[in-house]
């Protein structure tokens, strides 16, 4: 029988949360081991942003990446097949907070906040999805948050490549 406490086992990865925190919103929390800066560059560069949106899982592969990650700027994904994702930055504060819309739902449209804060080096991430309406949120599934438990991991094996770069 294994006695030991969690605590007194091997250091555990950040844990990545996800809460519906009501009808219209999806709020995902996670902890990376990077300052801010290097955080927000991997979410605001297409090069670094390439190598880690996509969960590898699904066997999706993001063929092309075009972002101009500043307020009134504009992003498009492409995945292949016409599946695009694509919207407008409507607030980017370097490096703490980035805010835009997903315009490929139309009128089920969705606005991504993603705010960071360091502390101690660390960097706590909170991305909230806030849809028009709960039937556009339950149309979505839970909306992107489902897969952000393998790409935050992605994310982390970047950041460490990034970490020790600078």
């Amino acid at each position: 029988m294994d006695t030991t406490s969690q605590s007194e086992q091997a250091p555990t990865k950040n844990v990545t949360s996800v809460e519906r925190r009501s009808d219209r919103e999806v709020v995902v929390t996670r902890w990376f081991d990077a300052p801010a800066r290097i955080v927000f560059e991997a979410w605001s560069k297409p090069e670094l942003f390439k190598r880690w949106w996509a969960p590898k899982s699904m066997g999706m592969t993001l063929h092309s990446c075009e972002m101009d990650v500043r307020t009134g700027g504009t992003y498009r994904l492409g995945f292949g097949d016409g599946m695009d994702f694509f919207g407008t930055y409507l607030e980017v504060t370097p490096p703490s907070l980035i805010v835009w819309t997903n315009d490929e739902g139309g009128e089920s449209s969705s606005v991504t906040t993603v705010t960071l804060t360091e502390q101690d080096g660390k960097t706590l991430l909170v991305m909230s999805e806030l849809y028009p309406s709960k039937e556009a949120l339950d149309a979505e599934g839970g909306g992107a948050a489902d897969a952000t438990h393998e790409t935050f991991g992605q994310l982390d094996e970047l950041l460490v490549e990034l970490a020790s770069e600078s």
